[in-house]
């Protein structure tokens, strides 16, 4: 079968839906044909003008017709999706839609984008959900279509970097980290993350249990001006921030640190699809704490792999917080138990197979 996937997101591009869609490329299964065709060199979208999309139906068109392609994957509801579903109208044509977070509520925002929405998953083959929280939303909004959505969460690599002890050692002793526990950020910089709650709960902490903290948030974005003015000077030694890191550093600090927080938040439909550095933190034995919201849900099971908090809660974050940072037996129990978890059910090779037997049928 050849399979065409269309997405505005694809590496080097950097994000979750890219990562998505560069590991579903990367673990396709050996002998079966698929094609990307995404936007890096601007080859489907040049600007965001009005109806700019328009321009992309006959190169879409053509993208089919020469590769002979017998199904396609499309990455984004809008505008890949409307673009699909056009063609669909005049040609026969099988495809599936994927729907994550941020993406699935632009297509609701407005009445209108809801309808064409809900005409491009009329005519869709399926309907794949990165998380059971789309899933049942798109049940909901359109019930006739819920016998074609299926849930493919995400997946981590099969295998990952042995720590680096020399590495692990040397930040260690720059940071002056011995005896400390480390809690860990890593994402954008937008207040969707949580980095602010989880600074307010440091900040209403007991001095004597701050003593033995020290935050570190990996990334950068444009939230970074208002969460460094936000740390209150008893705790400007407290939190640092990494900027952006390659691969290899990310996980020698996801292996140094003790535990990973990100008490993602929905502000006005922007929600945390799923959250894939919390199994990568699992991945390295550490646990979690997380926020109740969106598809996190999915990828955080509360009290086995690491603690589901209220995320505008930050008394509740805090005391999330003080209890692991206090319980070293309880932080080694579900980090253990987060490992095993994301080894057996989330490796990417299972997620794209499980992937290939909905849209092949």
């Amino acid at each position: 079968m050849k399979t065409l996937l269309l997405t505005l997101e694809y590496p080097p591009f950097k994000g979750g839906i890219a990562n998505y869609y560069g590991n579903l490329a990367h673990y396709w299964p050996l002998g079966e044909s698929l094609s990307v065709m995404d936007n890096n060199r601007g080859e489907l979208m040049r600007d965001k003008k009005f109806l700019s999309w328009l321009n992309m139906i006959p190169s879409i068109a053509r993208k089919i017709d020469n590769g002979k392609i017998d199904y396609t994957l499309v990455g984004h509801i809008l505008p890949l999706g409307t673009v699909v579903w056009l063609i669909s109208l005049i040609r026969p044509l099988k495809y599936a839609v994927f729907l994550h977070g941020m993406d699935f509520s632009y297509a609701l925002r407005k009445k209108r984008k809801q309808f064409l929405s809900g005409m491009i998953l009329s005519r869709a083959d399926k309907i794949i959900c990165a998380n059971n929280y789309v899933a049942e939303k798109v049940k909901e909004i359109w019930p006739r279509q819920g016998h074609k959505t299926e849930v493919i969460n995400p997946g981590v690599p099969a295998g990952v970097p042995n720590p680096d002890a020399a590495a692990i050692a040397s930040l260690k002793s720059k940071y002056k980290l011995t005896g400390k526990t480390v809690l860990l950020t890593i994402g954008r910089l937008v207040k969707r993350k949580g980095m602010d709650k989880t600074i307010e709960a440091l900040e209403a902490l007991p001095e004597k249990l701050v003593d033995n903290l020290s935050y570190f948030i990996i990334g950068s974005g444009s939230a970074e001006g208002y969460l460094r003015e936000l740390i209150p000077g008893k705790l400007s030694s407290k939190v640092t921030f990494l900027g952006e890191l390659t691969a290899d550093e990310k996980w020698d600090w996801l292996n140094l640190s003790d535990i990973l927080i990100m008490p993602s938040r929905d502000i006005a439909g922007d929600f945390e699809g799923f959250g894939i550095v919390y199994l990568e933190a699992n991945l390295c034995g550490k646990p979690v704490i997380a926020g109740d919201s969106g598809g996190v849900r999915d990828a955080v099971i509360d009290g086995y792999n690491g603690i589901l908090v209220n995320p505008n809660d930050t008394a509740g974050i805090g005391q999330a917080i003080i209890k692991l940072a206090l319980d070293s037996e309880l932080r080694n129990k579900l980090g253990a138990q987060g490992k095993e978890r994301t080894i057996k059910e989330f490796n990417w090779e299972r997620q794209v197979e499980k992937l290939f037997k909905i849209i092949k049928g």
